[in-house]
């Protein structure tokens, strides 16, 4: 019998230390704990950002978990990239480099602490890898091994202290460090060579430069890359159609992202209320963030006609903004404009840009529907700061991180008490610690309807609110209040691929497959990159209306999308068995258990808030047949 206070559970595990870290100790104290502490606090956010946790960092240590193995080797591919960055700053002797290691074992948590050999072959993997590089076991290989575009070296099989048997070990050959020190060797070797060759290159490069300003001015054509109608993806809408790009932050301060992400996703949302326009969803354009992507790649794989792209520089009291509007079939740039403002008047400014977008598409706005786009977010300054910052935090997508946006959302709603949007906003932000199993459901529960009361009776056009309410009342299980909830916040926000998505799921959970099906399609065609809880609603009503094949192709989808989403991989289990295919349907509730060894068909009964009692039982059934526990 497992000990009270204990869980066990298989789980991937990040640990790093720095290499040569006493050594660096004893040249400079105080200079090496600052870097410590701002090169922790960066893989902490990597951590996060890769839906992970940090679970301990003594000393120079730090370990992590993840509930993905994919996600823990790509965190720490991502962390030796950045740290390698941060370091050519450094003086060479001051140059902090991580060694980090990965496996995937069962653990026993205890007070948010993990133990056992999970962790301890996580550590010894550890030790293996070289300053800035990264080492993995072999268990941990075979789950990345066809997931992953990276090369592996096999280090072969390890005797390590205290675990009896031997662990292949492989490392990840991304090499940050190796490009990093060849670049820095490669500067010192031009630099001794320069006064060698400087007579030779200076003026057979002012010819260079001369022979090309020619050339630029006077022969060569302006040339633009258009997308091809025959290869974009989905069928352009009849009306403007237009996707917005992360506006780029061009502070010299990496942290102001959440600014730039901010201001973009404020403008989608503005956008999205006027009905005359198709606007790609936040979560689709996103996907570009940080990629190097064209205007023709967008169009083509959104299906849409026009791109919005832009770049915010922020300093301590001015907003410089650059934004245009481009016809990817066209090449042409149809509205551009450069703003100079003080950081105070955000608020207009973000009004102004969405007007100048639509007066450049020459869509006539009705007095009311202008009203409609305006932007009505925390009135003052100090909380829509502290809004855009909780928002980064919702959009990390996992239980830590919401409980961070939780309490900034507080703040926000201390600070503008009388702002629909803020109310709206905590009311959500409650019930996604719902969704991601909060300590105190009820508490929760009760905050939430609190607040989203308080939004409505601060402003009854607030989308967000509605989209609380259908929520609530969906978790009440008043199926036809949520659907009608759903439908308010689609009439206030046509382009709301999140409120269609919500509104499916109340449809299947109605029984109302046919109707569900038609409304997820709609909301993924605004959302066509969605997350997986869009394929989740679309394969429970082809499940429904059983027609198996179609499910489970949107089950695989959801699980492509999300690896460790649980209801998808358990209904995969369902489908596989109600089709007779008894190996896969074992197999996936193998997966189910590994992700979540507490899995229990009892409270997926008690928790889905469906009616057709038939179409659950008959689920519960085929996932029990295939080995998963009441």
């Amino acid at each position: 019998m497992a000990e009270k206070g204990f869980k066990r559970k298989l789980t991937a595990i990040l640990s790093a230390d720095v290499e040569g870290y006493s050594r660096l100790m004893d040249d400079d104290e105080e200079a090496t704990v600052r870097t410590l502490t701002t090169y922790r606090s960066a893989i902490s956010d990597l951590v996060q950002q890769y839906r992970g946790r940090v679970v301990d960092s003594p000393g120079d240590n730090i370990l992590a978990e993840f509930k993905s193995v994919v996600d823990a080797v790509n965190c720490a591919v991502e962390i030796q990239h950045d740290l390698a960055r941060r370091n050519t700053e450094l003086p060479d002797k001051r140059r902090m480099e991580f060694r980090i290691g990965v496996n995937i074992g069962d653990v026993v948590e205890k007070q948010d602490r993990i133990y056992g050999d999970g962790v301890n072959i996580a550590a010894r993997v550890e030790s293996l890898a070289k300053a800035g590089g990264i080492c993995i076991s072999g268990r941990a290989h075979d789950h990345v091994e066809n997931k992953l575009d990276f090369e592996y070296e096999y280090l072969g099989e390890k005797k390590v202290k205290n675990i009896r048997k031997t662990i292949g070990v492989y490392r990840v050959k991304t090499e940050p460090e190796d490009a990093t020190r060849r670049t820095i060797h490669a500067r010192k070797a031009a630099s001794q060579k320069w006064y060698k060759i400087a007579y030779v290159i200076i003026p057979a490069l002012f010819l260079a430069i001369a022979a090309l300003t020619i050339w630029k001015y006077y022969f060569r054509l302006p040339y633009v890359e258009i997308a091809s109608k025959g290869k974009i993806a989905l069928k352009i809408p009849a009306g403007p159609s237009v996707a917005v790009l992360p506006f780029v932050n061009m502070s010299d301060d990496p942290q102001q992202d959440y600014f730039s992400d901010g201001l973009t996703e404020n403008i989608i949302t503005s956008l999205s209320g006027c009905p005359k326009l198709f606007v790609i969803a936040r979560n689709s354009s996103f996907v570009y963030k940080d990629k190097p992507v064209n205007v023709k790649q967008v169009a083509e794989e959104l299906g849409v006609r026009y791109v919005i792209e832009g770049g915010v520089q922020k300093t301590q009291d001015r907003l410089r903004i650059t934004a245009q509007l481009i016809d990817a079939i066209t090449g042409y740039h149809v509205w551009s404009e450069k703003y100079d403002r003080g950081l105070k008047d955000i608020f207009k400014l973000q009004d102004e840009i969405t007007f100048n977008i639509i007066r450049a598409l020459e869509i006539k706005l009705m007095e009311g529907e202008q009203a409609r786009l305006r932007y009505k977010g925390p009135g003052t300054l100090e909380a829509f700061m502290k809004a855009l910052k909780a928002r980064e935090y919702i959009w990390q997508m996992n239980k830590e991180s919401n409980a961070l946006a939780l309490g900034m959302m507080e703040d926000v709603v201390q600070l503008a008490p009388d702002s629909s949007g803020a109310n709206a906003g905590l009311a959500l932000t409650h019930l996604m610690d719902l969704w991601y199993g909060s300590e105190s459901p009820f508490i929760s529960m009760a905050q939430a309807s609190k607040y989203t009361k308080k939004a409505l009776a601060l402003d009854d056009s607030n989308f967000d609110a509605y989209l609380a309410l259908s929520m609530l009342y969906l978790m009440r299980k008043q199926h036809h209040q949520a659907i009608a909830s759903a439908k308010q916040a689609i009439i206030l926000n046509p382009n709301c691929a999140d409120a269609y998505a919500l509104l499916g799921f109340c449809l299947w959970t109605s029984g109302r497959y046919l109707e569900a099906i038609d409304v997820i399609k709609k909301a993924i065609r605004l959302n066509p990159m969605p997350t997986s809880n869009y394929f989740d609603s679309l394969g429970s009503s082809y499940l429904g209306l059983e027609r198996y094949e179609d499910a489970l192709e949107s089950f695989k989808k959801a699980v492509k999308t999300n690896p460790t989403d649980i209801f998808a991989r358990y209904l995969l289990t369902s489908t596989y068995s109600l089709m007779g295919l008894e190996s896969e349907a074992r197999k996936e509730a193998l997966e189910v258990l590994s992700i979540d060894p507490d899995f229990s068909l009892s409270y997926q009964e008690k928790v889905v808030p469906a009616k057709d009692k038939t179409f659950v039982k008959r689920c519960i059934e085929a996932a029990r047949k295939a080995g998963l526990p009441d």
